[in-house]
């Protein structure tokens, strides 16, 4: 299939020409005609398969279609993304794809100034890639205006939820017309995102490129297990491949990020950290400097997972594995991007190995491991808890043999209390109740715990004390203490619980 074969306009089809493009992708194969015919989308797809053109084209093209009159140049397609980066990286395509069209694009995120956005928006533009806070905050300082949109893209939906914007997303759905067309695009559809699919879409067609959260097939990975203290040495020793031309290295914190960043510089490997307290400026330097080559090793936190859009990049390298495992995926996704093969190495530290158990549940395979390094970990590989079992599903870990079940009291889990102290004894009498008459002429049940305790096997019996006439308030506790010559507790009504 070619591109003239989706009935894109030759404007369009002259810019795709322009950027390289031969055939298109999967995700554009299947996504751009519903576009073109006006319906909501709903999209599961890797990272790097070429959705933004699988959306920009065809609402360039139906913007394009339906031009507004008068020199006015309302909001009329929002493209909401969670990162500066992808927003950044938004916007150049919307510029590269609609350079013969005449129709304008600004991109607004939060990190920098107001002025030159809000510039750009009062002289009007047509379509506006935004970050959900800095929307929300032009939008309450009264310089947009968003009654007259037509279109609004949610791009990496689920990455948005997991970096907490769900409420701000609401808020800005808030603002826009009812009678719109949604677009969703999400590379994992976890509950979470599903519920706000179904609360935003309208009967949207569907489409998925590749199973829900599975790796890309042209992406060799592997695991190092390895003591934390020994993480840097093991990055500087598998840096020292030259094969590694060109790797991004994924950190857990951004703290973290600066460190490795600044271990590897002494090391003569030159690197660069990007992370959200970087300002916006040393991000897009950091950035240029990757991509022409003056830096091999880019030290990134995982808001960077997603908007690092760079063909050539030989190795992804997970220093610290992710905790969520949908991250892993996105993470590894950075290489074999366009098509090409790629390399996804990871660290992972005995606290880390619980994360490595669901990563694999996650993708559905087993990720090999490299025992054949300096920095080897001495503790025993994991076995079976390491295992993956496609059968087992979400349910809980098989219990370890050999040792107790892990679980409360069977009344906890909705079955009968016991009896307090054991079965009753034949003639023992109606059992005392707290705080109320005993019985008269009716002999004291044995203790649980006491000496007088019937022996097993049948053998004889010792009768226990008959409690005075009148007793109240008390329970089997306090009489045997008095018959062991203990002081006699208080009035005060008392019970006895069995150890749980």
């Amino acid at each position: 299939m070619q591109f003239s074969d989706l009935n894109l306009i030759d404007p369009l089809l002259r810019a795709v020409a322009a950027e390289g493009y031969e055939t298109p992708t999967p995700i554009q194969q299947k996504g751009i005609p519903p576009i073109l015919a006006g319906h909501d989308l709903l999209a599961c797809a890797q990272t790097g398969t070429g959705k933004t053109a699988a959306f920009a084209l065809p609402m360039l093209q139906r913007l394009a279609a339906a031009p507004v009159e008068g020199r006015a140049r309302p909001i009329r397609a929002l493209v909401l993304t969670p990162t500066r980066e992808l927003a950044a990286q938004i916007g150049d395509s919307f510029t590269a794809y609609g350079r013969h069209l005449g129709l304008r694009n600004t991109v607004i995120f939060g990190g920098v100034g107001k002025s030159a956005q809000i510039g750009a928006l009062r002289r009007g533009v047509e379509v506006l890639v935004a970050t959900p806070g800095r929307l929300l905050d032009l939008a309450a300082d009264g310089v947009m205006q968003l009654g007259r949109l037509e279109i609004l893209v949610l791009d990496e939906a689920d990455r948005m939820l997991d970096m907490g914007f769900i409420h701000d997303v609401r808020r800005v759905i808030a603002l826009l017309p009812q009678q719109r067309q949604t677009l969703f695009f999400s590379a994992t559809m976890p509950p979470d995102v599903q519920e706000l699919a179904e609360r935003i879409l309208v009967k949207p067609e569907r489409i998925a490129v590749a199973p829900v959260a599975t790796t890309a097939e042209k992406i060799a990975q592997s695991v190092y297990f390895v003591e934390r203290t020994d993480k840097r040495a093991l990055l500087e020793h598998v840096l020292q491949d030259l094969a590694i031309r060109r790797a991004i290295v994924f950190t857990r914190t951004k703290h973290g990020a600066n460190r490795v960043a600044d271990q590897l510089n002494r090391a003569s490997i030159g690197a660069a950290a990007i992370h959200g307290n970087k300002s916006q400026n040393a991000r897009e330097r950091a950035l240029a400097d990757f991509k022409r080559g003056a830096t091999r090793v880019l030290v990134a936190t995982d808001i960077a997972a997603r908007g690092i859009d760079i063909d050539d990049i030989s190795h992804v390298i997970n220093y610290d594995l992710p905790n969520i495992p949908e991250s892993y995926v996105h993470r590894i996704g950075r290489t074999a991007r366009a098509g090409a093969s790629g390399i996804a190495l990871s660290f992972c530290d005995q606290e880390e190995r619980a994360f490595l158990a669901d990563i694999e549940r996650l993708i559905r395979m087993r990720v090999p491991v490299v025992e054949d390094h300096p920095h080897r970990s001495t503790l025993p590989l994991p076995g079976q808890g390491r295992a993956f079992s496609p059968d087992r599903g979400q349910g809980p870990r098989p219990q370890q043999p050999g040792r107790r079940p892990q679980q409360g009291p069977p009344w906890a889990q909705g079955g009968a209390r016991p009896q307090q102290g054991g079965p009753r004894q034949q003639g023992a009498g109606a059992r005392p109740q707290q705080g109320g008459q005993r019985p008269q002429g009716g002999p004291r049940p044995p203790h649980p715990q006491s000496a007088h305790r019937p022996q097993q096997g049948g053998g004889p019996r010792v009768q226990p004390s008959s409690a005075p006439p009148g007793a109240s308030g008390r329970d089997d506790a306090s009489a045997v203490g008095q018959a062991q010559g203990t002081p006699r507790p208080s009035s005060r009504p008392m019970s006895f619980r069995p150890r749980v």
